[in-house]
């Protein structure tokens, strides 16, 4: 049996990290879904600069977009909800044979909003009702400016992606504002089931200390990802979630992030073997899918109690690593990080958009 689909039988959700147009008109996406249990997929503002200004798939539609007088953020939407639109309805059939659980897309609220709540909270609204799809996720980063966007967004009514998050203390307070909405939805009389999934970035926790502690390489990521796991069965066990459950509430899915391998001396399927677990998701790029598709395999599931993690965060601590600090600093560099990469895409996109343009007509302008 493929150990993609030995993932999927176990209980874990295969997405796939990254939208390109060219992967939709091929057919590649319909071939992942039908072959490699592939049953969603995640955006970032890096994936769609490569997808649009790396190729001529969108020139068409930037051409009749800027002929509109569409142009920035607004182009780019438009663009991008096209693509998700697309793979929304592909995992349409995943979606409803799960009830919603699975079969979903992501798509970032402006990460130029990371420090606007209000800001985040109208937006994330705005480009859902747009997509017209229940099955999209809109992106949220789990900072202290985005938990009550987070929470004021789920109450609302729309799906959200809580993204950003580095540590099981990040993770918890996501949860918390997801149980926060959801209580206040059932009190309100309100449908409790609004998906969610809450994103622990793993890779670049090992990228951060890869010359710290090299007797302990490419096991801080994973370390970090046991001890959030065991906070996220504690939460599923708990009298709270379980008095939600009762009233048709679902649970707010773990989501595994930056989990292709960093490090070219460590195996290309290190994090996809290490985080198989019922009941979360994997999102892993295109060349990670491939090769766990080849050679991977898997060999058993986290353990509920976070197995190991304690005693190798601990050796972290006596060579001087300070987790709760470094997934601050990690939390700070990618949301900048994705701030960076929204301003290139969107001046390359500006840039294609004006060599797209039509030449201007001689002696334009002449009686």
């Amino acid at each position: 049996m493929n150990a993609t689909r030995q993932l999927h039988d176990l209980g874990q959700s295969l997405w796939l990290d990254n939208i390109t147009r060219g992967i939709l008109n091929d057919g590649t996406l319909r071939r992942y879904i039908n072959e490699l249990s592939v049953t969603g997929l995640t955006s970032n503002p890096t994936i769609f600069d490569h997808a649009i200004t790396k190729g001529d798939f969108y020139d068409a539609s930037i051409r009749r977009k800027a002929a509109e007088g569409k142009a920035g953020e607004t182009l780019f939407f438009e663009l991008a909800l096209e693509d998700l639109v697309r793979a929304a309805d592909l995992f349409r059939p995943v979606y409803d044979a799960t009830g919603g659980v699975d079969g979903w897309v992501s798509l970032e609220v402006s990460p130029l909003l990371a420090n606007d709540t209000a800001g985040t909270i109208r937006a994330a609204a705005q480009l859902h009702g747009r997509a017209q799809r229940p099955n999209l996720l809109i992106k949220i980063p789990g900072t202290p400016e985005g938990v009550p966007a987070i929470e004021e967004s789920i109450f609302g009514g729309v799906p959200v992606n809580v993204t950003l998050l580095f540590s099981a203390a990040q993770y918890v307070a996501a949860a918390a504002a997801y149980l926060r909405a959801i209580e206040r939805r059932i009190a309100a009389g309100l449908d409790p089931h609004v998906g969610s999934v809450a994103s622990l970035f793993v890779s670049r926790w090992d990228v951060a200390v890869h010359d710290t502690v090299p007797a302990l390489r490419n096991r801080l990521g994973i370390a970090i990802a046991r001890r959030t796991y065991r906070a996220y069965r504690d939460l599923l066990a708990s009298p709270r979630w379980r008095a939600l459950a009762a009233k048709g509430a679902r649970p707010q899915r773990l989501l595994w992030a930056s989990t292709g391998t960093k490090d070219p001396d460590a195996p290309d399927t290190l994090y996809v073997e290490a985080l198989a677990a019922p009941e979360t998701i994997n999102t892993i790029p295109e060349k990670t899918l491939a090769a766990f598709a080849d050679h991977g395999r898997v060999t058993g599931v986290l353990p509920p109690d976070g197995g190991d993690a304690d005693t190798v965060l601990a050796e972290f601590a006596r060579a001087g690593v300070d987790d709760a600090a470094l997934a601050a600093r990690l939390q700070r560099e990618g949301t900048a990080s994705f701030d960076a990469s929204w301003r290139d895409l969107l001046d390359r996109l500006a840039a294609k958009r004006a060599a797209l343009a039509p030449p201007a007509r001689s002696g334009a302008g002449k009686p």
